[in-house]
């Protein structure tokens, strides 16, 4: 049982955040090379240790208040099943061996990838530290990290990062950092409770109108990168803005959760079991497959 404890104090249900790593090769047509799968596998299994240490750097700092929290009390640390020394040991054998398998990596890249992780690792310290703390910095810090994703993907594959897909990937993931606030705000009115510490910083006008916001800037990019010509002489085709449907569909059914049904406090939980965005996602990536690899 302890171990099963051990497990879920690093979350590997959150490492699903962490495929982000597969994205430059996928967009760049990399899926068939063998030698540069193998290296976004080791990119992804270094960066969910380093993440899985943050995690638990957060769990041992918030861990008092966890154990108020309705459910967060049931968190190892908090519900008394880890203790703390435990706790410390697993975060840095975490951390320590995800930096240790970046030297599995070519020397061009094992570098790269290794300085992006400790810079993750810094940012996501002062977050949990400090700038959780702070309005709009907490959601920017939070899409910010899945930007150093799409770069260690990039580092460790030697594929080229064009500024589509880095402005594609920052909006989307601001957006579903802002869709996660509204739940929080959403409690916040109705009961008092504050789920974060700057609640009050954030009200339901201002979470709609800036999902709203975000959500069109992101479809916007994503329509532009399909049609740019930089992208159409890469791939060879003009057909790619056909998967605009699937990422629109995908927008707006998170859209629908998080205002009429108020249930986007976690995005990863939402990946796991709406049909509706798995079906969106699995549309996208059939698509977009088919018109890259099978012509």
């Amino acid at each position: 049982m302890k171990y099963i404890e051990l497990v879920r104090l690093l979350r590997p249900q959150q490492w699903a955040k962490n495929l982000f790593v597969f994205l430059p090769m996928f967009f760049y047509g990399q899926l068939t090379d063998a030698a540069a799968l193998k290296n976004a596998v080791i990119a992804f299994v270094a960066f969910s240790l380093v993440a899985s240490s943050v995690y638990c750097f957060n769990d041992l700092k918030d861990v008092e208040s966890d154990k108020r929290h309705e459910k967060k009390r049931h968190r190892p640390i908090a519900s008394g099943a880890v203790s703390p020394a435990e706790a410390v040991v697993c975060c840095i054998a975490a951390f320590c061996i995800g930096i240790l398998a970046t030297s599995l990596l070519p020397d061009y890249a094992s570098l790269e990838l290794a300085y992006i992780l400790i810079a993750y690792t810094i940012i996501n310290l002062a977050y949990c530290l400090k700038l959780k703390h702070i309005a709009i910095i907490d959601i920017v810090i939070v899409a910010v990290g899945f930007v150093l994703r799409i770069l260690a993907g990039g580092f460790a594959t030697a594929t080229p990062i064009s500024h589509w897909i880095v402005l594609l990937t920052f909006l989307l993931a601001l957006f579903l950092a802002v869709a996660k606030r509204r739940d929080d705000v959403i409690i916040y009115e109705q009961s008092g409770a504050k789920m974060r510490r700057n609640i009050d910083r954030y009200n339901r006008q201002f979470i709609d109108l800036a999902l709203g916001i975000i959500s069109t800037l992101c479809m916007m990019c994503y329509i532009m990168y399909s049609v740019s010509p930089e992208v159409v002489t890469r791939f060879g085709t003009s057909w790619l803005y056909l998967t605009s449907v699937f990422v629109l569909a995908g927008i707006l059914r998170y859209l629908q959760l998080a205002i009429v049904d108020i249930r986007s406090g976690s995005p990863t939980q939402i990946l796991l079991h709406d049909k509706f965005i798995q079906m969106c996602i699995l549309g996208w990536l059939l698509t977009f497959a088919l018109i890259l690899y099978v012509r």
